[in-house]
């Protein structure tokens, strides 16, 4: 016999649910609910399907185990921990005062080791780095902010026009986007987003790392404000600026 309705029970006092409001996420009659806590009945195959999907289990775990005393312990708290484990992925932080050290140890385990670090949850496994950058080369993302980036492992996954973090041997760390050069293969092309600064290359082999820029992190309330006449400015400039480069690359 299955401990289907025992553990249907358990799930949906688990989640504080009443047999109404559990039968409405299922899609089925409260008296149903009902039938299967009580084991007066088993689940259809539709329901319990369902009830393993609501609740991310496997159809085998749902029917034969006893959830309430898996190993012990609440199984619904194991699989949160477990959840969490997985996701609580650990990002060092370089601040903008570690930034001109960060060239010389980002590779050393010892200094970075010495860095602050913190977690965000949704982030899809992979190596992860945060870096704070300054001034208004990259407006409208103000000074202060903070980049989190992901690591690319070779130049050849750069696309063009994606915000990066560029760790090279001249230029330290910059927050830029990027443009790969058709006729110059060993260049890489920084862009600002503020189109007072101009472009400028850098040779792939001072390239020392690269991180995918994935999320922008700011204080509340320090984006700038823009007037049009700037803004018309700012656009005419930054279009001179994409056909030059455009002339330079084909």
């Amino acid at each position: 016999m299955s401990n289907a309705g025992k553990n249907l029970r358990y799930l949906r006092k688990l989640r504080g649910w009443t047999q109404e409001e559990f039968a409405n996420k299922l899609n089925i009659k409260r008296s149903l609910v009902g039938a299967y806590e009580e084991e007066r009945a088993e689940p259809r195959l539709d329901v319990t399907e369902a009830i393993c999907h609501l609740f991310k289990l496997t159809l085998e775990d749902f029917l034969f185990k006893d959830l309430s005393e898996a190993k012990g312990s609440n199984y619904m708290e194991q699989r949160r921990q477990l959840k969490m484990a997985a996701q609580a992925t650990t990002i060092s932080f370089v601040p903008v005062k570690a930034a001109a050290g960060y060239l010389a140890g980002y590779a050393d385990p010892e200094f970075l080791d010495e860095l602050n670090t913190f977690t965000l949850p949704m982030l899809a496994p992979g190596q992860y780095r945060a870096f704070e950058i300054v001034g208004d080369s990259m407006l409208p993302t103000p000074s202060g902010s903070v980049i989190v980036g992901e690591k690319v492992d070779s130049l050849e996954e750069l696309k063009n026009s994606n915000t990066y973090i560029v760790l090279s041997k001249n230029e330290g760390v910059v927050y830029k986007r990027v443009m790969k050069n058709n006729r110059l293969r060993n260049k890489l092309t920084l862009v600002s987003d503020n189109p007072v600064y101009e472009p400028y290359n850098v040779s792939a082999e001072d390239v020392l790392e690269v991180w995918k820029a994935v999320y922008i992190m700011q204080k509340a309330n320090i984006s700038p404000r823009w007037d049009v006449n700037q803004l018309a400015g700012m656009v005419n400039n930054l279009q001179e600026q994409v056909t030059t480069l455009k002339k330079k690359m084909n």
